[in-house]
């Protein structure tokens, strides 16, 4: 079996020079409220990363999904809905005011 090395066991707790962060010159981003609420990060599979290798493509993707979903509707979903609103209207059209 291997002994680790002597380097990486003395200082195992610090960072390399070029990694250490001096928090007293960190900033706020300033364009973080332009994205709040618009930017969405969804994490892929890798073999769907692999068929999707840009966003772009998965949102041509996803709305030709959402395109099929709606023509594979029953056709007399949408219209019983809106039936049952008329008939709630002229229920409550039929009621007498007071």
């Amino acid at each position: 079996m291997r002994k680790p090395s002597r380097a990486l066991s003395e200082g195992s707790d610090d960072l390399r020079p070029e990694y250490r962060f001096d928090y007293s010159k960190a900033r706020p981003n300033p364009y973080a409220a332009r994205l709040k609420g618009k930017a969405v990060a969804v994490v892929l599979d890798a073999e769907v990363a692999v068929a999707f290798p840009t966003s772009q493509s998965v949102n041509t993707a996803l709305r030709a999904v959402m395109v099929a979903r709606r023509s594979k509707r029953r056709p007399g979903a949408a219209s019983r809905r809106s039936n049952n609103k008329l008939q709630l209207r002229s229920a409550r059209a039929k009621k007498p005011r007071r």
